[in-house]
Order: structure tokens, then C-alpha cells, then sequence
């Protein structure tokens, strides 16, 4: 029978990530977001914010069209980075992983400009929304996605995907009326 502090040892969840680990692999550095992940506060909402400066910084170097393939090449890479990183901290869906936010606001972005700072600022408010509440079909998938391998990557995305999803029909919908 194994020592019972060696049992507790295996569950204890990992601590936060740190500078080394991210610099350790081009995966990690990709899937926390380059260093937003690595907040003690929020990670997924500096995440956003990086997200949001680094797409208006792209956009001001690369055509609508590059831009576009940068984005589409994110989707694969992410997945890829997504579920290594996971796999070496241990854990399904750690919240220090903030590509999925990047990604996800990326594309919700793409959608939505031009638009101005305070269209971009409600874009932002609404994802960070459902991103976090995770309400109704966003939290199912969340729930039946989360794991280790291939699947696990693409589970880290795909509740971020359905919040980005969510958060466009809401912009389409206020423009519709408006």
C-alpha cells in the first residue's frame, strides 16, 4: 500500500505557471498567451486585452486578407499548443491557457471592425461575459469537452468558440435593430 502523503501529493493541483515553464516550450509560450496568461488575476481577461492590442497592432501591418490567414492559422496552432501545454501542467483545462481567448476575440474582432472604441469595448464586455457565465450551451460544452489529448486541446477552444459565437449573434442582433 502506497504512503497516504504520497496520494495527497499526486492530487494537489499544480501552482501557476511561471516564466520558466512558459520559456520551456514554444507550445507554452503560444498557449499562455505569450505572458498574459501568466496573471495571478483574471488571466483570461488579460488574455482578451492582449489579444485586442495585438489585433489592432496586426491590423495596422497586414492586409484584411493576411490578417485573415493569421487568424485561420491560429485555430490549428492553438489546438496544438492548447493541448500540450495542458498535458504538461497536468491539468484539462487550465485557466492560465488563455489562447482560446485570444483566438476566440480575434475572430470576433475580424467580424466586428471597423467598428469604434466603444463598439470594441461592448465586443470585449460580451465575450469576457460569456466567456466567464459560460450560460446555457457554452457551459455544456465546456462540461462534456474537457480532457487530455486531441480532444482536450480542441475542448480548451471550443467553449471559447461558443462564447465568441454568442457574443457575434449579440452584436448582429443589436445592429439589426439599430
Amino acid at each position: 500500500m502506497q504512503d497516504p502523503s504520497i496520494l495527497a501529493a499526486k492530487v494537489v493541483p499544480p501552482s501557476r505557471p511561471s516564466v520558466r515553464f512558459m520559456m520551456a516550450h514554444p507550445a507554452h509560450l503560444l498557449a499562455l498567451g505569450f505572458g498574459s496568461g501568466l496573471s495571478p488575476i483574471a488571466p483570461g481577461t488579460c488574455g482578451t486585452l492582449w489579444a485586442w492590442l495585438a489585433y489592432l497592432v496586426l491590423q495596422a501591418w497586414l492586409s484584411p486578407t493576411a490578417l485573415g490567414w493569421v487568424v485561420a492559422a491560429a485555430l490549428p496552432l492553438g489546438w496544438w499548443a492548447c493541448t500540450v501545454t495542458a498535458r504538461n501542467m497536468g491539468v484539462a483545462d487550465p485557466v492560465h491557457i488563455v489562447w482560446d481567448e485570444i483566438l476566440c476575440f480575434w475572430i470576433i474582432l475580424a467580424l466586428v471592425l471597423p467598428a469604434g472604441w466603444r463598439d470594441q469595448l461592448a465586443a470585449f464586455l460580451l465575450f469576457r461575459f460569456f466567456d466567464a457565465a459560460k450560460p446555457g450551451p457554452i457551459a455544456w460544452i465546456d462540461r462534456h469537452f474537457k480532457a487530455f489529448g486531441w480532444r482536450g486541446g480542441f475542448g480548451i477552444l471550443a467553449d471559447d468558440l461558443a462564447a465568441a459565437f454568442c457574443t457575434l449573434l449579440v452584436i448582429a442582433a443589436w445592429r439589426h435593430v439599430w
